[in-house]
């Protein structure tokens, strides 16, 4: 059971690969997501149980030297985080739509993993950095009631942050737009 995510930042795409490998053969955890962001950085997510997501993080930072921007170790997440960072999410009826975007990756997750823990939403994505400048959003579902009872929970979670840029709700959204975000 993937119970926790570790996520590690760098400044170097090879430094990045090579640490991500390093993470990957010395520790039990899951790959959720390597890839290049812009602006020529290098991000990492990992999954799995926690004692093996901070030996891999640990890992991470010190292969990756001082290539590491940051990293962080996000413990007791919701299963439903997985699936909306990987976008395979598959919701029944989409009554509304709930976004809220941050200004870092981490905090995206961090904002998915409190709405679905404060209200009854579904989380569609959970889109961290690619295409975003290292910036993150994430898109809920629910009735309209719950999705601005979850956002607000994020707003009030994260308020001393400083890291949300933007939060909107959306009641019945107009079908061509829900069929652009699937």
């Amino acid at each position: 059971m993937k119970r926790s995510i570790g996520l590690v930042e760098f400044k170097s795409v090879a430094k990045g690969i090579e640490a991500t490998d390093e993470m990957l053969k010395s520790a039990n955890v899951e790959l959720i997501l390597a890839t290049p962001i812009c602006p020529g950085k290098y991000i990492s997510l990992i999954a799995g149980n926690v004692g093996a997501v901070k030996n891999a993080v640990k890992v991470g930072k010190t292969v990756g030297d001082i290539f590491t921007i940051d990293d962080f170790v996000i413990s007791n997440v919701s299963e439903e985080i997985f699936p909306a960072l990987t976008a395979t999410t598959d919701p029944d009826k989409i009554t509304s739509l709930g976004i809220i975007e941050t200004i870092s990756a981490v905090t995206s997750i961090v904002a998915g993993d409190i709405a679905v823990k404060a209200a009854k939403v579904e989380l569609l994505e959970i889109r961290i950095a690619r295409g975003l400048g290292g910036k993150g959003f994430v898109i809920i579902t629910g009735e309209i009631s719950a999705v601005k009872s979850a956002i607000k929970a994020c707003e009030q979670g994260l308020k001393d942050t400083g890291e949300i840029i933007s939060t909107v709700a959306i009641a019945s959204p107009n079908k061509e737009i829900v069929t652009k975000l699937m």
